[in-house]
């Protein structure tokens, strides 16, 4: 095996920890699956790296380090206050920069979004969520739902800001790994375009963290994907562990129905705003791969570059 630097190797381990963990999405961003390439061998996992991002290609191998992170989850489920949502298969994929001296990383996401996701529909509908109700206009919308496209309601995590806070040790332990604001976008004929829990002001802000310790691999691979003990890329796996947080908070609804009519209603049901405690989020069995280059000093000042390169020259 070609050498290793410590603080490279250290480093590797512990954002491959830290990025264990996948965000609940509970529809896709539109085209984003459809638009990323298919890669061969190891590289497979990272089609939605962003290895052409400015600060991707500027990392030296020495002061700056670049890495490709993905983690997927192939079910899971999370409880927003008294509705509980059974998610389906979810990816995060991004970039990290990491910064050897200080002991820091910087996330680098990709330019179409992060984070990716089967649909999945809340239980029970808008009829679930608001019905019955002793409120005259509410009770003229419950007799309106006749059929399954009216009572149907989606639901789309959306970013509300940039992830921060990791916390390495925590990646490696049990502790929370990751602060992760999101806003989640509900979708029925009823609630209109703007209703959404959480907001980039007043995020739900996630802190999800390891709830069993994953099983530790290690390959190195040619640049065109190919396993090979002496490869210049290095890829870190860590399987079957589950992910999770119960400390989040979520405010009441925004945007909901006309003018926002249907707000209170939504709280009151699903109950709204709820606290630290009443909310849980459970992820499956996930997955985490981390890849970077086997020694990017030696590279050095062409490290992100490179990586860029043998990425691009695994695309089929």
């Amino acid at each position: 095996m070609r050498p290793v630097l410590k603080s490279w190797r250290t480093g590797l381990l512990a954002a491959a920890a830290t990025a264990a963990l996948v965000v609940p999405v509970i529809a896709s961003p539109a085209g984003a699956a459809a638009a990323a390439p298919q890669l061969n061998g190891n590289w497979a996992p990272f089609n939605r790296c962003p290895v052409d991002a400015p600060a991707m290609l500027a990392t030296d191998g020495d002061s700056e380090i670049a890495l490709c992170v993905t983690s997927t989850s192939p079910s899971g489920t999370i409880k927003l206050g008294n509705t509980t949502a059974t998610t389906g298969a979810t990816n995060l994929q991004f970039g990290v920069v990491q910064h050897p001296a200080e002991g820091t990383y910087s996330v680098v996401p990709p330019a179409a979004g992060s984070i990716i996701s089967d649909r999945t529909t809340i239980p029970g509908g808008l009829i679930g969520l608001m019905c019955p109700s002793d409120i005259p206009f509410v009770t003229s919308i419950c007799n309106q739902i006749t059929n399954g496209t009216l009572n149907k309601v989606t639901a789309t995590v959306e970013s509300a800001g940039a992830p921060k806070d990791f916390d390495l040790v925590a990646g490696l332990s049990s502790g929370p790994i990751v602060s992760l604001p999101i806003r989640i976008h509900l979708e029925n004929p009823f609630l209109g375009s703007g209703c959404y829990l959480g907001s980039s002001s007043n995020p739900i802000v996630l802190h999800p963290g390891n709830l069993s310790q994953p099983e530790l691999g290690v390959t190195l691979f040619d640049p065109n994907g190919a396993t090979n003990p002496e490869g210049s890329l290095i890829q870190f796996a860590l399987t079957g562990a589950s992910q999770g947080d119960s400390t989040f908070s979520v405010p009441k609804s925004s945007g909901c129905g006309l003018g926002g009519l249907l707000n209170g209603v939504l709280d009151l049901k699903t109950g709204l705003p709820a606290g630290s405690g009443k909310n849980n989020l459970v992820l499956n069995n996930a997955s985490t791969y981390t890849v970077g280059l086997t020694a990017p000093g030696a590279v050095v000042p062409d490290a992100g570059k490179i990586l860029s390169d043998n990425w691009h020259s695994a695309v089929k």
